[in-house]
């Protein structure tokens, strides 16, 4: 009997808590409702790019515009900003963050007027949208661990550098951040909104390298590194998805990738000019030192450094300079899959 009883106030518990998640599922959950299965018509706008106007084709579906078809933008399981961006970010010295960081661990690096900053993934996997400001400025920085997209971008929308959140979609297994000014919907590997008023518009990339912990504070040994610290309480120092730098199979079945030029995991650099993508194999330049090439007749660089075991891109310009160029990085199968008439350099 006592058995029966408390079967029994178990499953009442169950009941309760399963009718909880329901109520909060269909009146709180705090959700980016598009308008799926709509009437959907066609229109070209002017897009604003590197001071040229490009017309481009976009999609209206009842009032909302977007870039993308809508029924590919998936829920990635939180609701918007359950993952939470870290909008506060606190800092500490190198001797601290050594406590716990490792040599061997890859973050984002960035550097503007002086400042050197690191961005762990062990902390980036748990948050994916950082909100900093360096020398005044704010900044976006941006990591997709399904994606191994990390980059730092210029977060400017209407003439104003605004915050970003995690709006708990994902398209081509990328994450969708959203914009806190107009609350357009943006894919992090295109750097591009696809949905809401920023339809079109792109984000600028700023310079940054995905490196170790070890070669960065050895260049850096000044630097600043992003403090555990951040109002949040996860288990930093383990990953939810594994390997940092292994494809997960959630990943590739949410983009059912078919572009087989290379590996799903390559680490691969993708740029676009005039509208025209292609991508660079990272381990061909590593192997090689340095790599020329001619794209849209502009005479790219890649070349490895390999103090920082890095590898960065530059554009040779008529007088013999260079000039970096900021690409996109990050698994082959998502610049692939975002980018199907993308060209290859292996």
């Amino acid at each position: 009997m006592n058995s029966l009883k408390f079967i029994t106030i178990i499953l009442g518990v169950l009941i309760i808590v399963a009718l909880g998640l329901l109520i909060w599922q269909l009146y709180f959950r705090n959700e980016f409702n598009l308008p799926y299965g709509g009437e959907t018509k066609k229109e070209i706008i002017l897009i604003s790019e590197e001071n040229q106007e490009i017309k481009k084709e976009i999609m209206i579906t009842d009032g909302v515009k977007h870039s993308v078809p809508l029924e590919e933008i998936l829920s990635g399981g939180p609701p918007k900003d359950g993952i939470p961006p870290i909008d506060n970010p606190k800092f500490i010295s190198i001797n601290e963050a050594n406590d716990w960081l490792k040599e061997d661990e890859p973050g984002l690096a960035f550097s503007r007027n002086g400042v050197h900053r690191f961005y762990p993934y062990q902390i980036l996997v748990w948050h994916e949208i950082v909100n900093d400001t360096v020398e005044g400025q704010r900044i976006l920085i941006s990591y997709c661990p399904l994606c191994l997209t990390g980059y730092v971008l210029d977060p400017l929308v209407k003439g104003e550098r605004v915050e970003f959140g995690t709006s708990g979609k994902l398209w081509k297994s990328n994450l969708v951040m959203y914009d806190r000014k107009t609350e357009s919907l943006w894919s992090q590997v295109l750097g591009e909104a696809i949905v809401g008023e920023m339809t079109g518009a792109k984000l600028k990339v700023l310079p940054a390298d995905q490196m170790l912990y070890g070669n960065w504070k050895k260049e850096f040994s000044a630097g600043q590194v992003l403090s555990r610290d951040t109002g949040a309480t996860r288990v930093y120092g383990f990953s939810p998805y594994g390997d940092y730098f292994s494809v997960t199979n959630i990943a590739l079945s949410l983009a059912k990738p078919t572009d087989t030029r290379l590996p799903n995991d390559a680490f691969v650099f993708g740029i676009v000019i005039n509208d025209k993508a292609k991508a660079y194999n990272v381990n061909s330049v590593k192997e090689k030192g340095v790599i020329e090439d001619i794209f849209e007749n502009n005479k790219i660089i890649l070349r490895y450094e390999k103090d920082l075991e890095v590898v960065r891109m530059f554009k040779k310009l008529p007088d013999g300079t260079e000039e970096r160029i900021n690409p996109i990085s990050g698994f082959w199968f998502s610049w692939a899959t975002a980018h199907p008439d993308t060209e290859l350099l292996k």
